[in-house]
Formats: structure tokens, C-alpha cells, sequence
């Protein structure tokens, strides 16, 4: 069959005089990709093929096909690769009088990436480029000019002199093209290329079409600031107006798209002239500016027109209708409020006033801005901003509030009248929403802290609040009394409190919630210290009224409490300070000695946890290079790499949960890595037999690290949830690619998810969105709108072939492990427990969680086969609560006891995947998504008991004896028989 298929597909190829009909060529590729054809037909097409490329008869669609087939064939057949691109450099498709031939054939020797053999002289390349008359060849021959070894500075030529080509998508590829000579290399010493590079781009800003000036913004942008870089002193400053003035006379572009990105641009500007940033946010010119021209610099009227050109450009950004615009703006006038006081006071208004926008997204970046601006010190808030301010505590959206209450944190206030609207409105944020209590009581600790004798003021004057009421009872079950407790106990430790005393009697009241104030301050002091800091300062009145507040606080390490504002949004963690066991009572200890053992204890666990990252992240460091080995199709000695930094890894040892994180995490990205490296074999390089079971075991498998990878763990910062998110993007980007695993409807909704989270985290700060998000995004798009999927996957490939290079990754912020431990205490196999056939049986387990919180649903799964598995629902806050370390006994119930003598159970504890909206579950009081399973399985012993026997033998012998009388119906032995089992029925209505 494959000979006579092959047959007709060869003659239909060698008939000149008819093209090969698309049948026969879609035949031709399914054995191409086929791994079970036999390396002599490969040998057969491979000849055929390339014998059809000197045929000068062909038409350009038949050279087309022909060119894809072969790249085809280089991709499945990795040994013929070197075979093809001599042919394709061997035949005249490269000196044909059709240039959209040879652009067609240059195309195809760029997409063998990193093969010195697909390079071409210069000289071709550049007669290629302007003799050809077709727009889509030129666009080829610039987008693939870096990969076919052009020179830097030829391809600067080119690009430079296409920027004036008639079609716009031409001029936007040479655009694209001068940025990444920009980006990839500093070759060009010459100022002078540097600024007609420049000026071409200050040109294009007026192009008729809206990509070509976005490009050509980008360009003005970067070739700008290398023109910033070579100048000197004043020089330097004219330079960076001047750039700056050029971005923003495209901030009233009519396109949406160009607007978004001048904005953008203007944010990259960093050195700017205070006169001419004030003339941004007001639509006046102003006398400054006036004065400054009365030297002579330029007439009145191109004073004006130029002046006019940038007045008030973040004043329309801020007011543009479009959303997307006015978030940008936003996230460009934040650079910029650091560099002048002046203009960070007027900046503040217009910020203030995007408080109240109708997109949730322009309102968080304008408080990220403020974040900013306070967390320099040039947040200066007055009374008449503070109703748009607290308005954000009370915002619907939890980001929102929490990015609210994080300026709080570092706010300065001038006065107490400012200081006690911002409590109002932290307690109204409390009583809205209680779930932020927490959150809450952190921002009024380090506003007390900062404020210490407006923090006093205020306690003193809801003193009457906090005493007790009725028969000496505390209303300490108030979140409010208990606010105020928060900010009485950190007035003592600001170092701007004037006489201003604490009574003492206070800080005992706090004692009794110390669990809810230690919960919230765990960012900032652990329980144990905070304990001996109350109970010291509660013991102060036998000192007398007269006692010095710094003889109070002896117990709290200055170090670990005074933070610098850098440190407010990564705080460092304390460890605990074991002071006894549970049921031992508290110690008095001097002050010098808890002083001495608590710093001693954070100075070591803290080297310790500095070990173990550096540690972690030199591995981290040489996965990148293993990675790069696996693109070099070294994936053995990649593998081999990554056995040793597992082995390495093992070798580290931890003692505090902070440490095990990380290595924890390190541990399931190694495994990832491995992992992607096999299947990159198999779907990119086509090195390993493409046996779609196999593979589909590699991807399954791969799946479930991810999803440990993202939920397992928590505590990311923005980068480095991103990068979880892309890696878990191109493994479903590397399942859609794969011919012979179908494009699965679930892969691509799931596709569509990552997406969507990773735009709304971009959306959240100034990250750029990377290529692996931009080829997602396109690769969904084309899958969708193909009509048959698979015909998108060699695009698939090649994109991630181009674009998916590891990036440099490592660890910066506190990963936490979710984790789990379980134990059935004194059962194994020569000790099992006992049951009764068709009864539940009890189960006690002893189960430790690590890191949980409320928000998370944990199952308690009960396999006894693949086909019989039980769910129970733990619920957290019925069992007690979440801690950093939660243990517990649980009375796990089974219903399936089977009709047997003995059997085995495997328990096992699963975290429902809250973000896994694209596979929904049915299971009938189970779980609603996938499960990510904390800990192997456990094995659970049975055995029927002898009471267990019994009532087999009592409820079930009736049954028998009755069928067993029928044998001897009318005799003596059937009446005996049936009085037996008369006897046997008493006995059990009596035992029940």
C-alpha cells in the first residue's frame, strides 16, 4: 500500500505538464511524517523532490509545496537535514529571475535553525532584497535576515533604506528589524549612523498607517537613549528633552494603538528636565518656559508650536477615553514623580483623581504609582485628597484594597487630623470587610510605629473603648477594640514618641488576643517574642509612671522591627523562639538573656536560610545552561546535568520551613525540566521514536508536575508566578503542535486560561508581555480560526523553536511548600485494623498540613481500586483554624467495606485546584476540579474481626441453611433445618 501510494505521488510530480494536485501532495507529507515509512521510500521522495527543483517548468505553487515538503522532511528526518540544504543551496531557486521563488527558498533555509549551512553571501541577499517586485517575498527576506548570517551592518542598510518602501507591513518589518540591531549588539561606534538612523524614525512618526508609526516609536525610543548614552554633561539633558518632546507629540495620535505605546515609550526616558515635565500636566505653557526662550533660542511662534507639542501630554493621557490608554499613562507618569518634588506634588492630583475611575485597571496603577511615589518618600498627602484615598479601602476589588493599605504602610502624615481620618478609614475597611483583618491590624502596626504620638493621641482617646464594660468583662471579641489594641502596643516602639505613655494594662488586654495580633505581625515578629514584648511592657507599672519607654522594650529585636521601605512588601521572616513546650508555663526571663537568645536565633537561622538560597539558586543558575544543551540536540548530557544538580540538591540540608521551600520548589522544577527536555525530543528535534503513547504518558506526566509547580506553592512574587504561568503555556503549546495527538478542546481552553491570567498579571505592574505570551496568544488565534487544526503545528514548532529560550530564573522571594503528613498510628501489615463486611469503618489518622489557608479545599481520597475511590471534604475551619503548622486527628469514615476477609486501602490527601476552571469534575461529592496530591499514597491494613465474623455467620447462615433445606423437602431434616434458622433470626433481633 505505502509503495503504490507512493507510485502515484511520484508520477503526479514528475508530470510536467500537469501540477500535482493537493490530494497527492497531502499524501506525500503523510508519509513523510509517518515514523513507520521505511527509510527507502524516505529516499524516494527525498530524490523526487529534489530533482523537482531544477525543473524550471514548475510553477510557484508547485515550488512552494515542493520547499515545504522538504522542510518537512529535514524536521522528521534530523540525518537529512544536512542532505536538503545542500540541495536547496544547489539548485538555482536561488539565482532564478522569480524572486518570490528565491524569497520562498530563503525562507525555507531560515527555518534550519542553528545550521551554519543555511548562511548566504551577503551580496545575494541584498540583491534578493531590491530587485524583488513582491511585497511578501521582501517581507521574508527582512524577517529571516539575522537567521541566514547576514552581516549587522548590511542588514542595517537594508532595513534603513526599506523604511521607505511603498507597502506599510514592509516598512513596519524594517522597523522591527533596526530595533533589534538596536537591542542585540552596540557595533556602531559612528554617531552619525546612529542619528540618520534617528532622525528616519522621527520621519515615519507621520506614516499613514498606525503599525508603522507604533514601530517607528519603539525606534525613536531605543535609538534615542543610544544617542543619550554618547552624549555628555548638558548635552546629555538637551538630548533626553529632546526624545522625550518627540514621543510626546504622539500622545493625540488618532490611533489607540500608537497612543498606548508613546506612553509607553515615555516611560523609558528616565533623564528629563523638570520645566518640561511640569509642561506635561498643564495644557498652559508656562512662564518658566516663556523666560527661559527670552534668550533667543527660537522665535515666539515656533516657540509656541513646539511647546504646544508636549503641553499637557499626561493630562490628555490621564483623559483619554480609551482605558488602556490612561492605565499607560499612569504606569509612564510613575517614573517620573521620583525625580522632582515639585513635580510629585502636582503629579499627586491628578493621581488622586484616577482613584475614581470606572476601570479597575487604571485604579490599580494609579495606586501602584502612588506605592511608588511613597515608597521614595515623596508621597506628601493633604487633607484634600484624603476622601479619594480612604475611598480605595473601601473598594469592592480585594487588590485594590490591599494595594491601598500597603501605601498606608509607608504614608508620612503631618498632622493627626490626617492621621485619624486614615484609622476611620482602616476600621471601615474592617467592618465592611472582615476578611482583611489581618492585613489590617499589619497597616495600623506600622502606622503606630511611624506615628508614634499620634498613635498615642488616638488611644487615649478611645481609652474608654477598650476598658472593661459590665462586670469587669473585655468586648475583646470587637475587631474594633482589638484594632485599637494593635495600635497601642506599637506606639512604644516608634522613635518619635514624646512622653507619651502606653498605660500598662493594655498590653495584658492584647495578651489575650495574642493569636489574632501574631497572626497579622507574623510578617514582622514571631508569636513567642511578641508574648515576652506584652508580658514585659504589662509588668512596667512596678517600675513606676516615671520609667523610660526604651526600658520597655528590651524583648523586641530592633533589627527584625525597624525595616527600610524597600523591605515593607518582602519582609523577612522570623523564626520561632521556643521558650518550652505547650504545657509549660512561661519563664521569666532578664531582659539581656531573651534579648541575647532571640537575636542569636534570627542571625542563625537567617545565615542559614542565605546558604541554602545561594545554593539554590547557583542550581538554578546551571539548569538555564542544561537547557541550552537540550537546543543544542545534546539532550543526554542536558539530562546527565540535571542528575547532578538533583544530586547536589539532596546534599543540602535545612532546618527551618523557609529553606525546605526552596529546595522543595527546586526539587519539582529539576523534574519539569527533565521532562520538557524528553518531550522537546520528541516534538521539536524528532530525535526519539514519535510512539504517541509514550509521549502522551511524558505529557501527563509533565501536566501534573506543572500543576504542583503552581499550586503546591505560594508566596511568588509577580516574576516568578509569570514564569510558572509561561512554562505551563508552552508545554500545551507543545501538546497542540504534535500531529498525531489531536488539537484537544481542553488543551486549548486551558491555553486560553494561562493566557488570560498571565495578561491580567502583566496588567498589574510594568512587566512586559514575552514572546511566549505574544506566540500563545497568535497560536490560539490561528488554531481557531484554521479549519483544520493540525495544519497549524509546524507553525507551532517553529515559533517555539525561535522563541522559547529559558530565561535566567531565580529564586527571590519566601516560597512556601503546601505539604502534608499522614499517619494511621499502630497499623501495618501484622497489625491491621478491624471491620465488619458492609458496615463504615472509622479510621483515625493523624494528619499535619504545612502552609494552608482558608482559601484552600483539601479531599481526603480513599482508593481500594482504580474503579472505587471515596472522597471526604476536610474542612479547615471546623477542624480549627489555619497555621503556618496545623496538626490535627481525624475520624476518617469509609462506607465501602467489601465482602472479604481482609483487604487494603491507599489514603492520600488531594488540594482542589481553584484556578483549574477549564476541567471541571463530576465526581458525586467529590471534588469539582483536579487535585494536586500532597504526599504518596499511604497503605491502610483491614482485616475482618471476630465480631465481625459472627455477624456474618448470624445475619448470613439463614440465607444458607434456607437454600440448603430445599434439597430435602417433606422430611425431618427439612423442619430442623427451618426451626435452625428460626433460632438464628431470634439471635440476631436480639444482638441488634
Amino acid at each position: 500500500m505505502e509503495h503504490h501510494l507512493l507510485h502515484i505521488c511520484l508520477q503526479s510530480l514528475k508530470d510536467n505538464n500537469n501540477p500535482p494536485s493537493l490530494q497527492a501532495l497531502a499524501s506525500l507529507r503523510s508519509l513523510i511524517i509517518n515514523p513507520n515509512t521505511s527509510d527507502s521510500t524516505i529516499y524516494s521522495i527525498l530524490e523526487t523532490l529534489t530533482h523537482s527543483l531544477q525543473l524550471s517548468t514548475n510553477s510557484l505553487t508547485t515550488h512552494h509545496h515542493i520547499l515545504k515538503l522538504l522542510t518537512d522532511l529535514a524536521s522528521h528526518r534530523t540525518h537529512l537535514s544536512s542532505q536538503i540544504l545542500n540541495s536547496i543551496h544547489s539548485s538555482s531557486l536561488l539565482f532564478t529571475e522569480s524572486t518570490q521563488i528565491a524569497a520562498e527558498s530563503l525562507t525555507s533555509l531560515a527555518s534550519f535553525s542553528n545550521s551554519d549551512q543555511n548562511k548566504i553571501g551577503d551580496q545575494l541577499y541584498i540583491s534578493l532584497c531590491f530587485a524583488s517586485t513582491s511585497a511578501s517575498a521582501r517581507l521574508r527576506l527582512l524577517r529571516n535576515g539575522e537567521r541566514l548570517g547576514i552581516g549587522t551592518h548590511m542588514l542595517f542598510t537594508v532595513f534603513l533604506g526599506f523604511t521607505k518602501d511603498p507597502y506599510p507591513y514592509v516598512r513596519k518589518a524594517s522597523l522591527d528589524g533596526l530595533l533589534g540591531l538596536c537591542k542585540s549588539c552596540d557595533l556602531f561606534e559612528d554617531i552619525s549612523v546612529t542619528e540618520g538612523c534617528y532622525c528616519r524614525a522621527i520621519e515615519l512618526l507621520q506614516d499613514n498607517e498606525h503599525s508603522v508609526r507604533s514601530a517607528a516609536i519603539r525606534v525613536v525610543c531605543e535609538w534615542g537613549q543610544m544617542l543619550i548614552a554618547a552624549k555628555e554633561g548638558n548635552d546629555k539633558i538637551a538630548q533626553s528633552n529632546q526624545v522625550f518632546v518627540q514621543i510626546c507629540s504622539m500622545v493625540r495620535d488618532m490611533s489607540v494603538e500608537v497612543r498606548v505605546e508613546a506612553f509607553n515609550a515615555l516611560g523609558k526616558i528616565k533623564l528629563v528636565s523638570e520645566d518640561i515635565l511640569l509642561q506635561t500636566i498643564s495644557k498652559k505653557v508656562l512662564a518658566i518656559l516663556k523666560e527661559k526662550n527670552s534668550h533667543g533660542q527660537c522665535t515666539a511662534e515656533r516657540f509656541e508650536i513646539l511647546a504646544s507639542s508636549y503641553a499637557g501630554a499626561f493630562m490628555h493621557g490621564l483623559e483619554d477615553e480609551f482605558h488602556e490608554v490612561r492605565k499607560s499613562a499612569c504606569n509612564s507618569l510613575r517614573i517620573h514623580t521620583i525625580l522632582y518634588a515639585e513635580f510629585a506634588r502636582q503629579s499627586l492630583s491628578l493621581l488622586m483623581d484616577m482613584l475614581n475611575d470606572d476601570s479597575m485597571a487604571v485604579r490599580l496603577e494609579a495606586l501602584e504609582a502612588l506605592h511608588h511615589m511613597a515608597t521614595f518618600d515623596c508621597l506628601n498627602v493633604q487633607e484634600i485628597h484624603m476622601h479619594m484615598f480612604l475611598g480605595s479601602l473601601l473598594d469592592s476589588c480585594d487588590l485594590i484594597r490591599s494595594t491601598a493599605r500597603k501605601i498606608f504602610k509607608l504614608v508620612k502624615l503631618p498632622d493627626l487630623n490626617l492621621f485619624r481620618l486614615s484609622i476611620h478609614g482602616l476600621l471601615q475597611n474592617l467592618e465592611r470587610y472582615s476578611k482583611d483583618e489581618a492585613d489590617v491590624f499589619s497597616v495600623l502596626f506600622f502606622m503606630g510605629r511611624s506615628h508614634g504620638n499620634f498613635a498615642a493621641h488616638i488611644v487615649k482617646e478611645v481609652s474608654q473603648e477598650i476598658e472593661p464594660v459590665l462586670e469587669g468583662q473585655l468586648g475583646l471579641d470587637s475587631a474594633r477594640v482589638a484594632a485599637f489594641l494593635v495600635l497601642a502596643i506599637s506606639a512604644p516602639l516608634s522613635q518619635n514618641q514624646n512622653g507619651q505613655i502606653i498605660p500598662p494594662r493594655l498590653f495584658s488586654y492584647a495578651v489575650t488576643l495574642l493569636g489574632r495580633i501574631s497572626c497579622a505581625l507574623s510578617e514582622v515578629v514571631d508569636q513567642d517574642t511578641l508574648l515576652a514584648y506584652l508580658s514585659q511592657c504589662s509588668r512596667s507599672s512596678t517600675l513606676g509612671a516615671e520609667v523610660e519607654v526604651e526600658s520597655l522594650l528590651p524583648v523586641v529585636d530592633d533589627v527584625v522591627l525597624t525595616r527600610t521601605k524597600k523591605d515593607v512588601n518582602n519582609p523577612v521572616e522570623v523564626p520561632m523562639l521556643q521558650t518550652g513546650n505547650e504545657n509549660s508555663k512561661v519563664q521569666p526571663v532578664t531582659s539581656c538573656e531573651l534579648e541575647y537568645l532571640a537575636t542569636s536565633i534570627v542571625e542563625c537561622q537567617a545565615d542559614e536560610l542565605d546558604e541554602v538560597m545561594k545554593s539554590v539558586n547557583l542550581i538554578l543558575a546551571r539548569v538555564r545552561d542544561a537547557w541550552l544543551l537540550v537546543q543544542s540536540r545534546c539532550t543526554n548530557v542536558a539530562l546527565r546535568a540535571l542528575r547532578d544538580c538533583k544530586r547536589e540538591l539532596a546534599m543540602l540540608t535545612s532546618t527551618s520551613l523557609e529553606s525546605s521551600g526552596a529546595m522543595a520548589f527546586t526539587l519539582q522544577y529539576l523534574q519539569v525540566m527533565k521532562l520538557f527536555a524528553k518531550i522537546w525530543e520528541h516534538a521539536v528535534w524528532k530525535i526519539r521514536s514519535n510512539e504517541t503513547g509514550g509521549l502522551e504518558y511524558l505529557f501527563g506526566k509533565l501536566d501534573m508536575r506543572l500543576r504542583e509547580l503552581r499550586y503546591r506553592y505560594i508566596g511568588f512574587s509577580k516574576e516568578e508566578e509569570l514564569y510558572v504561568l509561561e512554562l505551563i503555556a508552552v508545554a500545551c503549546m507543545l501538546r497542540l503542535s504534535k500531529v498525531e495527538i489531536s488539537c484537544s478542546p481542553t488543551t486549548m481552553k486551558k491555553l486560553s486560561a494561562i493566557i488570560s491570567h498571565i495578561e491580567i498579571l502583566n496588567d498589574k505592574g510594568s512587566i512586559e508581555p514575552s514572546n511566549i505570551l505574544m506566540d500563545a496568544k497568535q497560536t490560539v488565534h490561528e488554531i481557531e480560526s484554521s479549519k483544520a487544526g493540525i495544519s497549524c503545528s509546524l507553525f507551532v514548532i517553529t515559533k517555539l523553536d525561535d522563541f522559547f529560550t529559558l530565561k535566567q530564573f531565580s529564586l527571590c522571594s519566601r516560597v512556601r511548600h503546601i505539604n502534608a503528613e499522614l499517619n494511621v498510628p499502630g497499623n501495618d501489615s501484622e497489625n491491621p485494623l478491624h471491620f465488619v463486611s458492609g458496615l463504615p469503618v472509622a479510621i483515625p489518622l493523624d494528619i499535619t498540613l504545612y502552609n494552608v489557608s482558608s482559601e484552600n479545599r483539601f479531599w481526603l481520597t480513599m482508593r481500594m481500586s482504580e474503579e472505587s475511590t471515596q472522597f471526604v471534604f476536610l474542612d479547615l475551619n471546623i477542624l480549627g483554624g489555619c497555621n503556618e503548622v496545623k496538626k490535627f486527628t481525624f475520624m476518617a469514615p469509609f462506607y465501602r467495606t467489601p465482602k472479604a476477609c481482609s483487604f487494603s486501602l491507599w489514603i492520600s490527601i488531594g488540594m482542589e485546584c481553584a484556578l483549574e476552571d477549564c476541567h471541571i469534575l463530576k465526581h458525586c461529592g467529590g471534588p469539582r476540579r483536579d487535585l494536586v496530591y500532597l504526599f504518596q499514597e499511604k497503605e491502610v491494613h483491614f482485616v475482618l474481626g471476630s465480631e465481625g465474623v459472627k455477624g456474618f455467620l448470624i445475619f448470613h447462615m439463614p440465607r444458607i441453611l434456607i437454600a440448603f433445606s430445599l434439597c430435602f423437602s417433606r422430611s425431618w431434616i427439612h423442619q430442623l433445618i427451618i426451626d435452625l434458622c428460626f433460632y438464628l433470626i431470634i439471635i440476631a433481633m436480639v444482638r441488634a
